[in-house]
């Protein structure tokens, strides 16, 4: 039972500020600005599993994966950080539309809603490389021994999927944080988190930079 809340608190502590749930809903209510608010709460709950199950794989058989296919972590870091470099940039660069252009339709059929529900929305922009590899570091320094494997497992299934959960309150209800800031407020929101987007994705892609390039140096 210790080792089960010892794993949760480690993997929610390590996770959750880079998953960053409430700092990616004004990027995911940019994206919809064409959903309605059921649609956009349907899209969450998606997006939400499959973060879940994307943090629990990687945290359960990341490192083998990565072992078959002969990749290393600083090369997931290089792509991915490339990846939300250019997501982060084309939100930078996408222009405000006015109210007309940014209602809801009502005709969206489940196809139209889904499409983007795992690239980009889940994987880079909810749980990117910078994710990815710290489930798959936690994942690789977790017991190895009968029970506390067993508990290890158990609290790495509950720590990522409170995270998931939060991930589906921000962004549900990002529209409601909208109407609390404002039109002006959000804007600038977006504009900062896009910025932060581009920083984040420049931060990831040096982190696996600068591993290759001192294995060069060796």
């Amino acid at each position: 039972m210790l080792e089960t809340i010892k794993t949760t608190i480690l993997v929610i502590s390590a996770l959750f500020p880079i998953v960053n749930p409430l700092g990616g809903s004004p990027i995911f209510l940019a994206m919809t600005r064409e959903y309605t608010a059921p649609a956009r709460r349907m899209l969450a709950q998606r997006i939400a599993i499959n973060s879940f199950l994307l943090l629990v794989a990687s945290f359960l058989v990341g490192t083998h994966v990565l072992a078959f296919f002969g990749i290393s972590l600083p090369v997931v870091q290089v792509g991915g950080g490339l990846i939300v470099i250019s997501t982060g940039w084309s939100l930078l660069e996408e222009k405000d539309e006015d109210d007309r252009e940014t209602a809801g339709r009502d005709n969206m059929d489940a196809q139209d809603i889904f499409r983007h529900a795992f690239y980009p929305m889940t994987l880079p922009l909810t749980v990117g490389p910078g994710s990815i590899s710290v489930a798959i570091t936690l994942g690789a320094n977790a017991p190895r021994h009968l029970p506390q494997n067993l508990l290890a497992i158990v609290g790495a299934v509950i720590g990522a999927l409170l995270i998931a959960v939060s991930v589906f309150l921000c962004y549900g209800f990002a529209d409601r944080l909208a109407r609390l800031v404002g039109t002006t407020g959000m804007s600038v929101i977006m504009r900062l988190s896009s910025f932060l987007l581009v920083c984040i994705g420049v931060q990831i892609f040096w982190n696996g930079a600068k591993v290759l390039l001192e294995s060069l140096g060796k």
